[in-house]
This record gives structure tokens, C-alpha cells and sequence, in this order.
């Protein structure tokens, strides 16, 4: 009981003591400790509102994000979309390429579409070959009897005679030569119509080609359009020719690319082998200051080396033998005292590796052929295959088979008809082009005897069609169908073809003018044929018609 009231007394006085009246001058700080807090609540409601407004700051910019990333994602999957039509479009794209390039490499090997049947081939034609009365078989073959036939042995004869001359004034031309500083000169070989026997105008012209070969210790490297280099599109068919020593690259020595010291000696050359100086290779007929052969040089050279070789052998004959055309350095006459002349052309050329395929020095030109790029740019001729090519057909064609005759007929013609209205940017070689072509495309029995007339109707619209597309591509290059018994270089069957009548493209007036000439002589046909065709009666030439339908 004292204890609880004890307690209770400590509770009141305690009370009492702690009551805020009992100190009065501790309590007059109160107001101004109010306007303190006030002043703090104050700041802290602005720290409190600066931070809302961060925060506010903050959660948009993160929804800003969001959505951004949001829009992102949408654009991403579009992106993807399109990427998937995109790629379907592309290997849409690749699919129809590669297709086409399928078939831009079979034209190469065919180098020409194949020729369909006679009714085909009528829709190429022109509205100049509509209307045009065509000879029928009897016509033709009495014009070829009479007026081509005939000519056959005097080309014989006239090859035997050229042959022979030629084969003893190079032999004289050998004996003439400085054998360790002139070029070697090796047998001719004849190429050309009046060696595949179907030249038909006069005069008669053969064309001999003269292999040669620098002296020991030199040899000839050629490169060709094809070979890698780039050549530009008015020197393709042409190639470069290098004299170089035969051991410059055989050894490997880097003696001639490397400065080597003075004390220093290349084991495998002396000093004799060092650089030649010009004056050495203009020596070995190059161009000034370079190692490339120049043909210029090399036709002045060889003119003087007949020159040479017939003063030596010329009291043997009875003829006199001169140059005959100043623009063609290999042509050559003969001229007997009775007045009778023989024209025939001897023209050096360099072999291309091993093979049969021969830079020329010089081409017969004609108004479609492009200037020459430089003198050191050689011309590359395929006749020794051309001539091989007929060969080997013609073992597998019928007997007296008429595709010698349709070349003959045709050139005869457009010989005719040029000597009427002129020169036109035709050429026995394009037109012998064609012959190959149609040789390659038409089956062996196409070709017999009775079927003149179709097939030289088929070389008539094979060449129109070529005239109106400006295309005509040389029958060798870009061929991967050439017979594998050729041994025809495969680096020339790989190439671009190469197309004859790219100049029609760029000379618009010859163009036109031989469009009108092959027209004219369309035109013409019937007359120039029967001009030198016996009459045939009447009634046997309906009776060969109703037999031929």
C-alpha cells in the first residue's frame, strides 16, 4: 500500500515539474522554431515535386523508349517480309540469268540456231526474195555444166604450174638468205577457193602462205585476242607476235629481272646474252624499240628475198615475174612472152603454237574490213581448217554431192552482179562462211545432187537472214561442235564468237549498199543464170516440175 501511494506521488510530482508553464523563457523559441519547420516542410515539398517531375521525366521517356523499340520490332519484321520477297525475287532473277546463260552457251557451241525445214526457213525471208522467179533444177544444172564445169581443169593445171614455180623460187629464196641472221623460210602451202575447187571467176588467183621462223637462238611467242588480255572489239581476231630468246623462259633465270652485283656472275648466262640493243631487233624485223614483229617489216624483207631468189633462178624461165599490186606486198605475176598472165599471191605467216592456225602478215582487204590497229597486229587465218573441214565432210556426203556447186553458183552470181552496180561489203569468204554453217546443220543426204536447187536457196535465206541481224559469226571460233578429228585448237572453240558482219553495224552506207546489191541480185538471178543456160524445151522442163512435186 505505501509503495502504490509512493508511486503515485513520484507519477504527480514529475508531472508538475514537466509542465510547459513552469518554463517560460525556454518555451518563447517555439514560434520561431515553427517557421523553421515550416521553411523545411517547404523545401522538402520542392525537393518532393522536383523529384515527381523526374520521375514523371523518367516514365516517359521510358514509354517513349518502348514504343520506339515497339516500332522497331515492327519494322523489323516488315524488313523481314520484304527480305523474303526480296530473295524470292532475286533467285526468281538468277533463275531466268542462268537459264539464259544456258542458252547463250549452247548457241556458242551450235554457233547458229539449228535450220528447220525448208517451210521455216521461208518465214526469215524479205519482202525482196517474195515474187522472185527461182531457176528450177534443169535450168541450174545446164548453167553449172556450161558455165563452171568446165573451168575445173584449167585450175588443175594452173595449181601444178604455181606450185612447182613457187616450191623452186623458195628454195632459191633459202639459198639467198644469211642462215644466222635472216628468218627461216619453210615450204608454202596453198589454201583458199582455187584449193577447195570452187573458184569460178577469172582470173584465177592462188593464195600460198609461207611459214618462216626467227634464227637460233630466237623463237616467237603469240598471244591472241582470246588468250586472256583484254582487246578491245576492233582487235579481236588479231594477235601479237614477240621475239624473244628460246631460253628466256625455259630457265626460269631471274638474271634479266634482278639488279645483281658487281662482283656478282649469272652462272647460266654470259654477259653476250645481256639486253639486245634496238638496233638488234629492228635486225629481226620488230617494231621500233619493241620486240613485237612488225608485218610491215617483215613484207619488205621478204619482197626483197624473192627479189634475190628470182634474179638467181630467172635465166631458167622464159617469163618475167614482178609485183603486181602495190597493196598487197605478196602478190605476185607472171608474165609469159606470148602475153599471158598468172596471178598468184605469196604471203609470209607465222605458225600459232603447234597447231595449223597462222598469223598473216597481210589479209586481202575489202571495203567492210576494218583498218588494221597497228603494223604489230597480225591477223589470225583459219584456211587450213576451212579446207580440212570440206575435206572430212565430203567423205560422208552422197556422191557428187551439190555443196561445192551451190558455192560456186552463188559467188558466181554475186561476182556478176557486183561488176554491174559495184562493190558491195560481201566477200567470197562470207559466203563460203555460210556454206559451213549449212554443212554443220543439214544431214549428209541433204546434200545430193538432185537437191541443188533447195540448198542454194537455203544459203540465199541463210545469208538474208544474217544481212537483216547483222550477224554473221566465222564458222571456227566459238564452235564447240568443230569435228574432234580437226585437232582445231580449244582455246579458239572456248572464245566469244566472233561475228563477220560487226562492221555493218558501224558503216551504215556499205550496209546499205550491199542489202541493195543482195536484192538486185535476187532480182536479177533468173537473167544472170539463163544468160549462159542452153535452151531447154519447154515440156521437159514442166515434166522435171510435175516429177519434183
Amino acid at each position: 500500500m505505501p509503495v502504490g501511494l509512493f508511486r503515485v506521488c513520484l507519477l504527480v510530482i514529475t508531472a508538475i515539474v514537466n509542465h510547459p508553464l513552469f518554463f517560460p523563457k525556454e518555451n518563447g523559441t517555439v514560434p520561431e522554431n515553427t517557421e523553421e519547420i515550416i521553411q523545411k516542410m517547404k523545401e522538402r515539398e520542392e525537393s518532393l515535386r522536383l523529384e515527381q517531375l523526374r520521375l514523371e521525366q523518367e516514365i516517359a521517356d521510358q514509354e517513349a523508349t518502348q514504343k520506339a523499340l515497339e516500332k522497331a520490332a515492327v519494322l523489323v519484321e516488315e524488313s523481314k517480309e520484304e527480305k523474303v520477297r526480296w530473295d524470292m525475287w532475286t533467285a526468281l532473277s538468277m533463275v531466268i540469268f542462268l537459264l539464259i546463260e544456258l542458252w547463250r552457251q549452247d548457241f556458242q557451241e551450235g554457233n547458229w540456231p539449228d535450220i528447220g525445214g525448208e517451210e521455216d526457213d521461208m518465214a526469215v525471208l524479205g519482202k525482196a526474195f517474195k515474187g522472185v522467179a527461182f531457176p528450177d533444177k534443169a535450168v541450174l544444172a545446164s548453167f553449172y555444166e556450161k558455165r563452171i564445169l568446165g573451168t575445173t581443169g584449167d585450175m588443175a593445171r594452173m595449181r601444178e604450174m604455181v606450185e612447182g614455180f613457187a616450191d623452186d623460187l623458195l628454195e632459191a629464196l633459202r639459198s639467198v638468205c644469211n642462215r644466222d641472221a635472216d628468218m627461216e623460210v619453210e615450204d608454202c602451202m596453198g589454201v583458199g577457193s582455187m584449193y577447195e575447187n570452187w573458184r569460178v571467176r577469172k582470173p584465177f588467183v592462188c593464195d600460198l602462205i609461207v611459214p618462216f621462223a626467227p634464227p637460233e637462238p630466237y623463237c616467237f611467242r603469240c598471244q591472241t585476242w582470246c588468250s586472256g588480255d583484254s582487246f578491245p572489239p576492233d582487235e579481236q581476231g588479231y594477235g601479237t607476235i614477240k621475239v624473244c630468246r628460246a631460253d628466256e623462259d625455259a630457265t626460269g633465270c631471274i638474271c634479266d629481272k634482278t639488279k645483281l652485283g658487281e662482283d656478282m656472275l649469272c652462272l647460266l648466262h654470259s654477259q653476250v646474252s645481256n639486253t639486245r640493243p634496238s638496233s638488234e631487233m629492228e635486225d629481226l624485223l620488230c617494231f621500233k624499240n619493241t620486240q613485237y614483229l612488225d608485218a610491215d617489216q617483215v613484207m619488205k624483207w621478204f619482197q626483197i628475198a624473192v627479189t634475190k631468189a628470182w634474179n638467181r633462178i630467172s635465166h631458167k624461165y622464159e617469163f618475167d615475174l614482178s609485183f603486181s599490186l602495190l597493196d598487197s606486198p605478196g602478190a605476185l605475176k607472171i608474165k609469159f612472152k606470148s602475153g599471158k598472165l598468172i596471178a598468184f599471191n605469196l604471203t609470209p605467216v607465222v605458225q600459232y603454237e603447234n597447231s595449223d592456225v597462222y598469223f598473216i602478215s597481210h589479209f586481202p582487204r575489202s571495203s567492210l574490213a576494218a583498218d588494221i590497229p597497228s603494223s604489230t597486229h597480225w591477223f589470225l587465218t583459219f584456211a587450213v581448217y576451212e579446207r580440212r573441214f570440206i575435206q572430212l565432210v565430203s567423205k560422208t556426203l552422197p556422191a557428187n554431192a551439190c555443196h561445192v556447186s551451190c558455192l560456186q553458183i552463188l559467188s558466181f552470181l554475186h561476182g556478176k552482179q557486183c561488176s554491174l552496180t559495184g562493190s558491195s561489203g560481201l566477200t567470197n569468204y562470207h559466203l563460203k562462211t555460210v556454206l559451213l554453217h549449212l554443212l554443220q546443220a543439214r544431214p549428209s543426204q541433204d546434200w545430193a545432187p538432185e537437191k541443188l536447187d533447195a540448198r542454194l536457196q537455203d544459203m540465199l535465206k541463210f545469208l538474208e537472214k544474217c544481212l537483216h541481224e547483222k550477224k554473221l559469226y566465222h564458222f571456227f571460233i566459238g564452235n564447240g561442235k568443230v569435228p574432234a578429228e580437226l585437232g582445231f585448237p580449244i582455246i579458239f572453240q572456248r572464245a566469244e564468237p566472233l561475228n563477220l558482219f560487226r562492221p555493218f553495224v558501224l558503216r551504215r552506207d556499205i550496209y546499205r549498199k550491199t542489202v541493195d546489191t543482195f536484192h538486185e541480185m535476187l532480182r536479177n538471178m533468173s537473167a544472170l543464170i539463163n544468160e549462159y543456160t542452153v535452151h531447154i524445151p519447154l515440156a521437159h522442163t514442166n515434166g522435171i516440175r510435175k516429177e519434183s512435186l
